[in-house]
């Protein structure tokens, strides 16, 4: 995704997209959540943590960093044919990737794919496999059976138990992703990463691709100030201190 800290994010004049000219990308917050997490589970029990990514060639950056991290290995889906691809096509290309690595345990980001939240639970939906989402904690009672913790409303936590194989979906702040140094990215930078078509994968043609997506953006906008708006000034800290004046003024805070 984007780096919000190193670009200023520009929506181009017809509000098809924003500006991806000499943008800095990193590795989306959630996914680095879940592969820290996989490490750990791996690191504790055993097994080998493969990280996985629809994309392009510039993609394989994102792979070698994971990998740089921990992660064992790294595959690149990349076709032609996926790009333009929805939640649902996403999800239809790493159900065939899901299938033929035969894993035990898949974790997502919560909000990876574009913010919408789909893509993990129509992943285990298409694969009929076990799905829990916004988890922020993972026990593992034994071979196949794990314990997990999950966010909801109010600053309140549901544990649930779930068979694998399974698909999590995973929240931020369940772990502090470890620090990836100079060193580990170069230990990988020339590891061969596999590169899986939509032949390789057996996906169906009319899975994936911007012609059968069944979302589409239609438009990107910037909000308008309306009457009612405020804009804050200052720094982040007197914004803060601003805003939380005006919450309790309003009773919104006490």
């Amino acid at each position: 995704v984007p780096d919000t800290a190193e670009n200023e994010i520009q929506i181009k004049s017809d509000g098809t997209d924003i500006e991806r000219d000499d943008l800095v990308f990193s590795v989306n917050e959630w996914d680095n959540y879940a592969v820290e997490e996989a490490i750990q589970i791996r690191d504790k029990v055993g097994g080998a943590v493969t990280v996985v990514t629809v994309g392009d060639e510039a993609c394989e950056e994102v792979l070698r960093r994971e990998m740089a991290m921990g992660a064992d290995t790294g595959i690149l889906d990349a076709d032609a044919a996926f790009e333009g691809s929805d939640g649902r096509g996403i999800a239809a290309v790493l159900k065939a990737e899901v299938e033929n690595g035969k894993y035990d345990l898949v974790l997502t980001g919560a909000l990876a794919d574009d913010g919408a939240g789909q893509v993990g639970g129509m992943l285990a939906a298409m694969l009929d496999w076990p799905y829990a989402s916004v988890v922020n904690k993972i026990e593992v009672l034994g071979d196949t059976q794990l314990k997990v913790g999950r966010e909801i409303e109010g600053g309140n936590q549901e544990v649930n138990e779930i068979q694998m194989p399974c698909v999590l979906s995973i929240q931020t702040g369940i772990n502090e992703p470890r620090y990836v140094g100079i060193r580990g990215i170069r230990k990988v930078a020339s590891v061969e990463i596999p590169v899986h078509s939509a032949g390789d994968l057996g996906v169906a043609a009319d899975m994936v691709g911007a012609a059968n997506a069944k979302v589409r953006r239609v438009d990107y906008f910037t909000p308008e100030l309306g009457a009612g708006a405020e804009i804050l000034e200052g720094s982040m800290e007197e914004k803060i201190d601003k805003l939380i004046e005006m919450l309790k003024a309003k009773g919104g805070l006490k």
